[in-house]
């Protein structure tokens, strides 16, 4: 399969499954438990269908939305993600030069790859650091330091991950970093030696934004122990709003579920949200995003920048979710499996397809903008 035969969510998954060894798959592809509501975060947008407007003028299209005091050039953008140089060499250098070029937001995660002063340096465009609430606290603050050194202009605290999900198809591979596989996961990478010449033959794998504070040398880190041993799940309202205060500026927390918690992220300072279950990753059961999406937006939609990410794999996915209030909506899933697929060609390619069905979307709804696509232009089913 070539790239140029790619034109959905699911050709760019086929490619990566075909490219990756089947552990690293898996990191990308899994979620938690029986994977219920991994399911369901893109299922939700089919229990609910598009009302269209015609004849509305609609030769030119503004997609561009404000979020976080920040300007995208379309209503998505790429949610920070970790391990990324994992899926391919290029890493997070291949999604903040994609996101550039279209003009949207990017993140780095504090499990990234690619430090995120380079990623500053590669896209001058929006970015945000995401990072996650570790027991040393000295090391919360060296990392907003840091990224306010950077340039960085919003944060992302990630609220959902105090404790790690239970991710079993990592368990039966024995994913970790560095790789302490199981026989089953050994004889995966085997059978995908083109995976293993092109890690092996670029940069060392590192995650710079905790070398200071983690060494991988001398044993290997699986993703669950770094979530159970590293992370603190004493975090509290009254510390993350002294971390609000402490940066003083765009603050995202993402990882919100309920009306309740929004409100709070509302009181104690936060600019956003990001209505988010970490792509059925962590707490299988939970209701997906989107399905909370109107309930919080009534709740404090007037207050802060209320965004979601989970499931999405369509444009019309992302119309739905603007019809019913979001600001901006993340996607993960679908540009790491392009980056895996192809690198920062790939990356590219998904982003434009994102977007040719996003204007399209709008002409057919008979939207010139996205601040015109309301209720009133979705129905949902009982």
């Amino acid at each position: 399969m070539r790239l140029g035969q790619c034109y959905n969510f699911h050709d760019f998954r086929r490619m990566a499954r075909q490219r990756l060894p089947g552990p690293i798959f898996d990191y990308i592809d899994g979620g938690a438990d029986d994977e219920v509501t991994y399911r369901r975060n893109t299922a939700a947008f089919e229990a609910c269908d598009l009302v269209p407007n015609v004849l509305r003028g609609v030769a030119e299209v503004d997609m561009s939305v404000t979020v976080m005091g920040q300007k995208l050039a379309m209503p998505v953008y790429c949610s920070p993600t970790a391990l990324q140089r994992l899926f391919h060499h290029q890493g997070e250098r291949a999604v903040a030069a994609a996101a550039g070029k279209y003009g949207t937001m990017f993140g780095v995660s504090s499990l990234g790859t690619v430090s995120l002063e380079e990623a500053r340096r590669i896209s001058g465009g929006p970015q945000v650091y995401q990072f996650y609430f570790h027991r040393d606290r000295g090391l919360n603050h060296d990392m907003m330091a840091r990224a306010k050194s950077a340039g960085v202009q919003a944060m992302m605290l990630t609220v959902d991950s105090i404790t790690g999900g239970n991710r079993e198809r990592d368990k039966r591979t024995g994913f970790a970093i560095p790789f302490r596989l199981t026989l089953a996961g050994m004889a995966q990478f085997a059978i995908k030696p083109a995976w293993a010449i092109n890690y092996l033959t670029h940069e060392r794998f590192q995650l710079p934004q905790l070398q200071e504070h983690l060494k991988l040398d001398g044993g290997a880190l699986s993703i669950s122990r770094y979530f159970t041993e590293m992370l603190d799940p004493s975090m509290s309202w009254h510390e993350v709003a002294e971390m609000v205060r402490l940066w003083d500026g765009p603050f995202c927390l993402k990882g919100i579920m309920s009306a309740e918690d929004a409100r709070r992220a509302a009181e104690i300072g936060c600019s956003a949200i990001v209505l988010s279950n970490h792509g059925g990753r962590q707490l299988d059961g939970s209701r997906s995003a989107f399905d909370q999406l109107a309930e919080i937006v009534d709740a404090v939609g007037d207050r802060i920048d209320v965004m979601m990410d989970g499931g999405v794999q369509r444009g019309t996915h992302v119309l739905k979710a603007l019809s019913l209030g979001a600001k901006a909506v993340g996607l993960g899933r679908y540009y790491l499996f392009p980056l895996a697929a192809g690198g920062q060609p790939a990356v590219e390619r998904a982003l434009e397809l994102m977007r040719i069905e996003i204007e399209r979307g709008m002409k057919l709804m008979g939207c010139t903008s996205v601040a015109q696509l309301t209720r009133q232009n979705i129905r949902l089913r009982s």
